[in-house]
């Protein structure tokens, strides 16, 4: 069933990404990492269907989606960069297959965070951070998407990769069997990846070529 949502609220959080937020309708239901498909009440977007993570929490009064807009796309995300408070999203059923199975790694390229982003919420709320990490790769520091944030969850290892900025207190070049080999160790436990199609693909092959056990990787498949 879909449901057409007025924005009650839009922060701007980096150069390029956006949260938006929605009053929940009465009785929606969804878990920490599920999508929904969404389309835009506009003329000819209405059913575009591109699948957005909700970044809120189930419990809270609202839904919440932190989208990576891309102006110079003619998409979906570079319409909702023009959206307005008041404007409407379409919203599908909750989906996805990226639930919390136990502590562990989470490692996200870009926008690929969002899953991860209620999730860690969730953990923190329940005081159970401790023991996680959050292994974020991005191109630039500008593109970091809820650093303040990620950096003050209690309890939760943070180590930020970048691709194209060179900076004291960062990871750089493209995660890499060594650069995993290096930062995690012990691959008895969890792992979380969520990223561009071939980057998923190959962590998890490293992953498996580190000893990782398939059924502990957790990704959208």
């Amino acid at each position: 069933m879909a449901h057409t949502l007025p924005i009650t609220k839009i922060e701007e959080i980096t150069h390029n990404v956006r949260q938006l937020t929605f009053e929940k309708p009465e009785g929606f239901e969804f878990k920490p990492g599920q999508a929904a498909e969404v389309g835009i009440d506009r003329d000819g977007w209405r059913d575009a269907h591109n699948p957005f993570t909700f970044t809120a929490l189930p419990e809270w009064d609202e839904l919440q989606f932190t989208i990576k807009i891309y102006p110079d796309h003619s998409g979906l995300t570079e319409q909702i960069g023009q959206m307005s408070v008041g404007d409407c999203f379409i919203v599908g059923d909750p989906w996805g297959t990226i639930e919390y199975k136990g502590k562990g790694t989470f490692i996200a390229g870009g926008a690929g965070v969002t899953p991860f982003i209620a999730i860690l919420r969730m953990l923190r709320e329940r005081g159970e951070l401790s023991g996680h990490r959050l292994i974020f790769a991005n191109k630039r520091e500008a593109d970091i998407i809820l650093r303040d944030e990620f950096d003050a969850m209690p309890g939760l290892e943070v180590i930020y990769v970048l691709s194209d900025d060179d900076k004291n207190g960062f990871e750089h070049g493209r995660i890499d069997k060594a650069m995993l080999e290096r930062l995690i160790g012990n691959t008895d436990q969890q792992f979380y990846v969520c990223g561009p199609d071939a980057m998923v693909e190959d962590i998890n092959d490293l992953l498996k070529q580190m000893g990782a056990d398939p059924d502990g990787l957790v990704f959208e498949e």
